[in-house]
């Protein structure tokens, strides 16, 4: 670890860092919780999320597993139904589909086929979006698969103290939850986060900004790019609000109602793909209650509908332009 300690009982983390805090804080409070997957033992994880917790819990907490997305996560879902708390780690999202069927049809179905004799508490942790040139086969975003399903819960972290706060009310939720993580800025920023117990409720969105003009809607990398959209706007005379998502599924519509009621515009950002994004469900949420508070369309800045391209990332992903942009549209109506 190199985060620096601030004050007491807080440092200086990265959200990588923060993860591997957040496993390790829970790997020590509570011995059911098991952390496992391709590469995650001894050599710590591709992105070093699990570095020292093979060797500080040993092979029976932290192990590595045979290259099958399948069995990763048959393997979690028999552990949950036992009475285990598992961490399962799918290297990159893109790698994930083979597991899909055991993700939407056995552990998001756990409980409603029980009748509520068996609950599913796992966690299926994944690096997700671009931002690493990484291709068409390690870029994906596709948290719309994950949030179309009942059952499950998806939670998308932006900053460090959010990851660890987050994760660690993942691990304890009683259903199994999505956790993808925004390698992007695994590495790109730092924050302050609150050393042991420390957890963030699902389902709370964040104001990350506040303003009064336009509201920006976002989740993972996009919300420092709205951020950094948010401070440019400001030059021009605008005040803009920014809310982090934190969790897609459960939805704190609450909070983005009130804010967009409160601006009376709307700009969705997301990297996924435009068509039937997530950000497709905000902006009918949006139309369904605040259709008489908006005075401008509900904007989308998002992915292409073309595979994820590796020489052309940089126009593929939303960026502070084209956020920008999409904020301008919502004042020429």
């Amino acid at each position: 670890m190199t985060a620096t300690e601030t004050r007491p009982g807080v440092k200086v983390m990265t959200m990588i860092e923060a993860i591997s805090d957040a496993l390790r804080t829970e790997m020590k409070n509570d011995d059911r919780v098991v952390v496992f997957g391709e590469d995650v033992g001894p050599k710590g994880g591709v992105f070093g999320a699990t570095a020292g917790l093979h060797e500080e819990f040993g092979e029976t907490r932290c192990f590595d597993t045979p290259l099958s997305e399948c069995g990763i996560v048959g393997a979690g879902v028999g552990m949950a139904v036992y009475g285990m708390r598992p961490v399962a780690e799918i290297q990159f999202l893109d790698f994930i589909y083979p597991a899909f069927d055991q993700i939407v049809s056995e552990a998001a179905k756990m409980r409603y086929r029980s009748g509520g004799e068996y609950t599913c508490p796992m966690v299926i942790r994944s690096p997700y979006g671009g931002g690493i040139r990484g291709g068409h086969y390690h870029s994906q975003s596709s948290e719309a698969y994950f949030c179309h399903t009942p059952g499950l819960k998806v939670v998308i972290p932006s900053t460090p103290a959010d990851a660890k706060g987050l994760l660690i009310s993942s691990i304890r939720d009683e259903d199994p939850v999505m956790f993808l993580e925004p390698k992007k800025i695994y590495r790109h920023g730092k924050g302050e986060v609150p050393l042991g117990e420390h957890t963030v409720p699902l389902g709370r969105a964040r104001i990350a900004r506040a303003g009064t003009d336009v509201t920006l809607l976002a989740y993972g990398a996009m919300v420092p790019v709205c951020e950094a959209a948010a401070d440019a706007a400001a030059e021009q005379g605008r005040s803009v609000e920014v809310v982090d998502l934190r969790t897609l599924v459960p939805l704190d519509e609450q909070t983005i109602v009130e804010s967009v009621k409160k601006t009376g515009r709307c700009v969705v950002v997301y990297e996924a793909p435009k068509t039937c994004g997530y950000g497709a469900e905000l902006a009918a949420i949006l139309a369904e209650k605040c259709i008489e508070y908006l005075e401008g369309p509900v904007v989308r800045v998002a992915g292409f509908d073309t595979p994820f391209p590796y020489t052309l990332e940089h126009l593929y992903m939303p960026d502070e332009k084209r956020v920008l942009a999409g904020i301008d549209k919502t004042f020429a109506w």
